[in-house]
């Protein structure tokens, strides 16, 4: 089984709902697991009520999320590694520069590849969430498509 770690802050609002939408949209049987955490998260907080709203609205749960900080075990045992910012990615390589090949921004795997941050909606109105939430579905889709295809 290959994993996939999605990365962002605090691991309540854009990693957690990446992991569970990448859950959603690969299925069961995919042969891929994800899992989230955060370069400064508390442990065992839960997703933001909004990030929980706006999932269930996909009939998405994520009730069950629980916040972990970024650890070396969560970053060895990620076949593919994927920030949110590219200020998440610069931490993750100067903390683990061994993982290198593995880090990516979750929208570099679009055709047009350009690599553009993902911003935090902590704090913001239901709206926003809902922003974000879209912006991160539609970049899975490519990252689903490139480990589908390898392209």
């Amino acid at each position: 089984m290959k994993k996939v770690l999605f990365v962002c802050t605090g691991n309540t609002c854009r990693s957690p709902m990446a992991e569970a939408l990448f859950r959603y949209r690969m299925g069961e049987d995919s042969g891929w697991e994800a899992e989230s955490a955060g370069i400064f998260a508390g442990e065992g907080l839960p997703a933001s009520e909004h990030a929980v709203r706006t999932l269930s609205e996909l009939g998405v749960d994520l009730t069950t999320h629980r916040s972990q900080p970024l650890t070396a075990k969560l970053v060895e045992s990620a076949d593919l590694i994927i920030a949110m910012t590219g200020e998440h990615r610069r931490f993750i390589l100067r903390d683990f520069p061994a993982v290198g090949d593995r880090v990516f921004l979750i929208k570099s795997f679009g055709t047009s590849k350009v690599p553009a941050d993902v911003s935090d909606p902590y704090g913001g109105s239901m709206n926003d969430y809902k922003q974000i939430r879209d912006e991160i579905d539609r970049a899975l889709s490519d990252l689903i498509l490139f480990i589908r295809t390898g392209k």
